[in-house]
């Protein structure tokens, strides 16, 4: 019997998704159980598909109802994982999900986070200002972009001829190696 159920929220490629899938297909006690996205193109829907999980492309609106709220209560859902997720969470989501909600950032907050920081963004300033390190962190979810509680980080080198590419392609590394780790101590303690 499964003891921890997942939703997990992205907006795009869907990487970090498909490699939290992954770890878990063989898990006993934590189950992947839907995606959900804001983007009706994301290539996380066939990643999804293709591991024969539900996905729900929700609007703006459809975020912010209360509706959708009770909806993610009612799937039963122990946490919920935002992984490549753009939009804040609405503060009655995050009420109805205390310490339920983590997201993944590249970067070491609280340096380089907040609106507008994800991605290319990210990478671009961190290489811009000549940082010498760069990394992850898992944080908890509140009513401010990236400004959760941190529960955990992992740093890279930044190298002098470092490009955003080549620094997101180590940054990918730690995430898809650390983020369902996290997300399964997390689970223990359910």
């Amino acid at each position: 019997m499964k003891n921890c159920k997942l939703a997990l929220f992205a907006s795009g490629n869907g990487s970090n998704a498909e490699a939290i899938i992954k770890y878990f297909l063989a898990d006993k006690h934590v189950e992947v159980a839907a995606v959900y996205t804001n983007n009706k193109n994301a290539f996380v829907l066939q990643r999804a598909h293709r591991y024969g999980l539900a996905a729900t492309v929700f609007t703006k609106e459809e975020f912010h109802a209360p509706a959708f709220t009770r909806q993610l209560q009612q799937q039963g859902f122990d946490m919920l994982v935002l992984a490549g997720f753009m939009w804040l969470v609405p503060p009655a989501l995050v009420a109805a999900f205390p310490d339920k909600i983590i997201n993944i950032h590249p970067a070491l907050l609280p340096a380089y986070g907040g609106k507008g920081m994800y991605g290319h963004f990210v990478h671009e300033a961190v290489i811009r200002n000549k940082e010498k390190k760069s990394g992850i962190t898992i944080h908890y979810v509140n009513e401010q972009y990236d400004r959760g509680d941190i529960l955990f980080q992992a740093e890279c080198p930044v190298l002098p001829d470092d490009t955003p590419d080549t620094l997101a392609r180590r940054i990918h590394h730690l995430e898809h190696h650390h983020y369902p780790r996290v997300i399964a101590g997390l689970c223990r303690k359910i």
